[in-house]
């Protein structure tokens, strides 16, 4: 686990965290590349739904995976209108995890990314 606050200071430390646990899987570089841009967008996503709070980002890894779970420090998500840093964060998961989805209460952004090799 790595906390934080949502802030876009700490966006290359989450950046950074998520690419090296991502090595511990079996992934290409091209795949741990993907993870890295997926805890970049779901943390951009973090700092403008609860910008300055609390964040608690959970990692899972294996050979065949990894998942990462960003806590938000809210029970809901923000509504977003196209055009938002959220609207094209939504976008951008929903394209490069293999499974992508929003829970609340506490309101979380779960990621879930395969190995490919």
């Amino acid at each position: 686990s790595l906390a934080v606050t949502a802030d876009p200071r700490y966006a290359r430390l989450v950046r950074m965290t998520a690419a090296n646990i991502a090595m511990l899987s079996q992934m290409s570089v091209d795949k741990v590349e993907d993870v890295r841009m997926a805890a970049e967008e779901a943390f951009v996503y973090a700092c403008s739904a609860v910008p300055e709070t609390a964040l608690t980002i959970s990692f899972e890894v294996d050979e065949s995976h990894v998942s990462l779970s960003f806590a938000l420090a809210s029970d809901e998500f923000p509504s977003a209108a196209d055009g938002e840093p959220v609207a094209y964060a939504d976008l951008i998961l929903s394209a490069v995890c293999d499974a992508y989805d929003k829970t609340t209460s506490p309101a979380t952004l779960n990621l879930y990314l395969k190995a490919d090799v």
